[in-house]
């Protein structure tokens, strides 16, 4: 049964003060390239990758947890869920102003999840994306639920059933993390720390599993969208298992359907294991426009 834990309700709803990030088309070619995306534009920091944008939004994510959260509970957060909703893509020399809050939380009987909103705009405040970020604290529960939690992007299992339309292999270098934590700003140190890794319970270094997600997004990306990135207008996934360097892993889409100009492809990430393969990311969701 899981620890009780108190969140404070008085940070639910309240937004952080804004964070400012210049984009530099150096740093876009530094995030193409720590994350193995083999599109041009990408790779030339003409346009964002789709998951850079939570590097600009990157710092708007803590200050929420650390307002409704108790100190106690902060080391045992993990990234549950990550979900972009897409107005228009970074571009370089946009000035970006980012903002958070935490909406919601629900305990369950082995801990608590609770979802973020971040909001990314331009200086002269068009909106750019929006991003529910759900994090899980492992152990501890709220024992209620209150206020609202990240939109679902369930997978429908029976799309099993039938064979996907595409399947991307990927290879996670062995210096992965090392090139995706200056890249992203993200400087966790159990993707750089292999001491630090398996003392938090892990078999060593793990990918960030925003890596593995952008992985997956330019796996969509060149199978279903021309590797146009202006097309993508929502990518959701659920972090299911670690990730480790030296991993091969295999995408694979299913398409779910098509409404109002755009069609959704449902999709999950396996990592090869020595006894067979392992699920690391599910429940993912890429919404393109037609």
């Amino acid at each position: 049964m899981a620890e009780t834990l108190q969140f404070d309700d008085t940070g639910l709803g309240r937004w952080t003060d804004d964070e400012r990030f210049d984009v530099t088309q150096q740093r876009l070619v530094e995030y193409a390239a720590a994350t193995n995306d083999p599109i041009e534009a990408h790779r030339k920091g003409d346009v964002a990758p789709p998951v850079f944008a939570i590097v600009p939004a990157f710092a708007a994510l803590l200050t929420p947890a650390v307002d409704v959260m108790p100190a106690q509970a902060i080391p045992r957060i993990v990234h549950g869920e990550q979900d972009f909703h897409f107005h228009r893509p970074i571009r370089p020399g946009d000035k970006l102003v980012s903002r958070g809050k935490m909406i919601g939380y629900q305990g369950l009987e082995k801990g608590t999840r609770a979802a973020i909103l971040l909001e990314c705009r331009t200086e002269d405040g068009e909106l750019v994306n929006e991003q529910y970020v759900t994090t899980f604290v492992r152990g501890m529960s709220v024992g209620k639920t209150v206020g609202d939690l990240s939109p679902e992007h369930k997978f429908d299992d029976t799309l099993r059933e039938q064979a996907p339309v595409a399947k991307v292999v990927q290879h996670v270098d062995h210096d992965q993390t090392f090139r995706y934590s200056p890249a992203a700003g993200d400087p966790m140190p159990i993707h750089l720390d292999e001491e630090v890794a398996r003392d938090a319970g892990l078999p060593g270094i793990i990918a960030h599993g925003l890596c593995t997600m952008a992985f997956t997004s330019w796996a969509v990306l060149t199978e279903l969208a021309d590797s146009d990135v202006n097309r993508l207008k929502r990518f959701a996934v659920r972090f299911s298992k670690p990730v480790l360097p030296g991993d091969d892993l295999e995408t694979r889409i299913w398409k779910v359907g098509s409404s109002d100009g755009t069609t959704s492809y449902a999709f999950e990430t396996a990592r090869s294991r020595d006894d067979g393969e392992e699920i690391a990311i599910t429940d993912g969701l890429a919404v393109l426009a037609d």
